[in-house]
């Protein structure tokens, strides 16, 4: 009866020894896990604010800007419980006018003709849109800067 005892006593001495082992790596990865989204979303909000800050400088055309971030915006967590769209809707109404318009290597397979008409209609757009997407800019820069603080 005491080897019977002195044996489970081993047994349940060698699963708490496993348990413990990992219950320390899966705070390990947990760890890991929680440096890796704060560095992506470092680097959402950096990049966030490098373009919104080339827009304002006409470093960046206003089209493309809009794409870029309203892109990065939706990558963020838990973005349609922040509603970027209403935040900023000049952007997202930038967005929304020009997504379907192709970019880089699906632009070649259209006619010049086409392309040329894209955009002129592009650059009406940030015509029109111009200074309600560099207000929506100002608040933007503002916006990510205090997340930016946040993370610290």
């Amino acid at each position: 009866m005491w080897i019977s005892l002195i044996v489970g006593a081993l047994v349940i001495a060698g699963l708490s020894v496993y348990a413990g082992m990992l219950l320390s790596r899966l705070r390990q990865q947990n760890k890991g896990i929680a440096k890796n989204e704060k560095k992506r979303l470092h680097y959402l909000h950096e990049s966030i604010e490098t373009i919104a800050k080339a827009m304002q400088q006409d470093q960046c055309p206003l089209s493309e800007g809009c794409i870029r971030i309203a892109v990065l915006l939706e990558n963020l967590p838990q973005a349609e419980r922040h509603n970027f769209s209403s935040r900023w809707p000049s952007i997202h109404d930038m967005y929304e006018r020009i997504k379907h318009m192709p970019t880089h290597e699906a632009r070649k397979e259209f006619p010049k003709k086409e392309i040329r008409k894209m955009d002129l209609e592009r650059e009406r757009f940030e015509v029109e849109l111009e200074q309600t997407i560099k207000d929506d800019l100002h608040t933007l820069v503002i916006w990510v800067k205090e997340e930016r603080v946040k993370q610290i």
